[in-house]
């Protein structure tokens, strides 16, 4: 699956590169190896952050091959169903920061990867849509859910009910992506946010992530005691040790990821 998903590593950062020309769809195969690709950076005390992205300026990702849905085996459907959500429930669990960097179209699940990641940026001419409603389907990897986390429920009914597609300024104007940048430069705007990563701790990371996402539980009372329970074990990790002694000896932490 190297050929559908191309990773590269420069020193803390993972890149993920999406090649299935020409629209860059998912396959069974090649969500199952995102999946794998993160359970291997988890456990990789070097990797620090994740880039999802493509070389292609017209798709960032078309999301599934429908013809791959041209059938009425209905246990073919509910393999590639959760062959998305482990996938795409996988990356939401990074133990780093992901970022996804989309130049072009990111349709369906090729925006619900996107979704899935804690940052999103993008090219200029990018396109971003949930269509499956119009071909009788509905978002399988994660995408209802996601969406409407992410940018309140009446823009998400509008792309998911009615089919809209956004164009990169709505999607900054309304939170879908938080920057947009020039064609031919989201990587490299990626690869600068992921500078920044390195300046953190990244159990310090691990742990606010956890926190940030319990906030989607509704629940929000019942995760201050988990704030301050996190906050304590921090003094069970070099990282911790190493950063306040960095800041007081005025020097540049040596993160251990430990």
């Amino acid at each position: 699956m190297s050929d559908l998903l191309k990773l590269e590593k420069r020193g803390h950062v993972a890149i993920i590169t999406l090649n299935n020309p020409p629209a860059n769809t998912w396959t069974p195969e090649s969500l199952n190896y995102l999946k794998t690709i993160v359970g291997e950076l988890n456990a990789d005390k070097e990797n620090y952050s994740l880039i999802i992205t493509s070389d292609s300026e017209k798709f960032f990702s078309a999301g599934a091959d429908l013809n791959r849905f041209n059938h009425d085996d209905k246990g073919l459907s509910f393999e590639f169903s959760a062959a998305f959500g482990c996938a795409f429930e996988a990356l939401a669990d990074y133990q780093g920061v992901s970022i996804a960097a989309i130049t072009g179209f990111a349709m369906g699940g090729g925006l619900e990867v996107a979704l899935s990641c804690d940052v999103r940026i993008c090219e200029e001419q990018a396109q971003m849509a949930l269509p499956e409603a119009s071909v009788g389907l509905l978002p399988c990897g994660l995408g209802s859910q996601q969406l409407s986390w992410l940018i309140g429920e009446g823009w998400a009914k509008r792309m998911i009910l009615l089919g809209e597609r956004i164009k990169a300024p709505q999607a900054e104007k309304i939170g879908l992506v938080s920057e947009v940048v020039a064609t031919g430069t989201v990587l490299t705007r990626a690869l600068e946010l992921a500078a920044k990563v390195e300046g953190q701790s990244p159990t310090s990371v691990r742990y606010c992530k956890e926190l940030i996402m319990q906030a989607r539980s509704g629940d929000i009372n019942s995760v201050f005691a988990k704030e301050r329970e996190l906050f304590v074990k921090l003094w069970d990790t070099q990282d911790q040790k190493e950063g306040v002694s960095a800041f007081v000896e005025k020097r540049k932490p040596e993160w251990k990821n430990s």
